[in-house]
């Protein structure tokens, strides 16, 4: 049996008060605001009145402190999957933005040359790839004996380019346009021979005001 549903989380609010752009660095997990936010996306859940009977979680520690509420909610462990990492990025720890901001240095510029691919980073296509097979896995990781949905904690690109590649849309793309908000939660179900994206809800949206929302460029 497949599963019935498949929710891609986004982890809340980082504790990152230097506004770097932390990717896959260690030690950045979630600030007060950002446990709310995942409690929202917890109880946004459970009020769905859907049973999730797996989690899966990023490695990151954002990830899988988004991920504790959930598994609280509906009494599950949480497993990891590598592939629903933040993708690469040679901008870790920067910030990149402002006076001091990566993008005004021009020994950055050569990693920006191309935006389609993108440059600074693992590729576009990559990523969709890989988030595509670990929810294909999702759909058929329910036993014989089970029905429900499985939620799959990740992070504001990779989630994104699920959305696009189910779209049909460019991978490429303005980073300040993607619907993918701290502790969002995208749906996806299977329709036919393919998975489509159903759904999509911001539970978190009265906790937004003022966050602090570092994404990759």
């Amino acid at each position: 049996m497949v599963a019935s549903q498949v929710h891609l989380v986004r982890h809340g609010e980082v504790f990152n008060p230097e506004r770097v752009l932390y990717g896959r660095l260690s030690g950045y997990g979630l600030s007060a605001l950002g446990v709310q936010m995942a409690g929202a996306a917890a109880a946004d859940l459970l009020q769905r009145g859907r049973p999730v009977v797996r989690i899966v979680a990023s490695p990151l520690q954002r990830a899988q402190e988004s991920a504790e509420p959930i598994a609280s909610a509906f009494n599950l462990p949480v497993s990891i999957d590598e592939r629903l990492i933040e993708p690469t990025n040679r901008f870790e720890g920067k910030r990149m933005r402002g006076p001091q901001g990566a993008l005004r240095d021009a020994r950055n510029w050569p990693a920006l040359a191309n935006p389609l691919r993108p440059s600074w980073g693992e590729p576009y296509r990559l990523i969709a790839e890989r988030m595509l097979a670990a929810i294909d896995d999702a759909f058929q990781s329910v036993g014989d004996e089970e029905h429900g949905d499985v939620v799959l904690v990740s992070h504001q690109l990779p989630i994104w380019m699920v959305h696009c590649a189910l779209a049909g849309t460019r991978f490429a793309h303005d980073p300040r346009k993607r619907r993918c908000a701290l502790s969002s939660v995208t749906t996806l179900s299977l329709r036919g021979s393919g998975v489509a994206e159903i759904g999509y809800a911001d539970p978190a949206a009265p906790l937004s005001v003022g966050a602090t929302d570092v994404g990759a460029v």
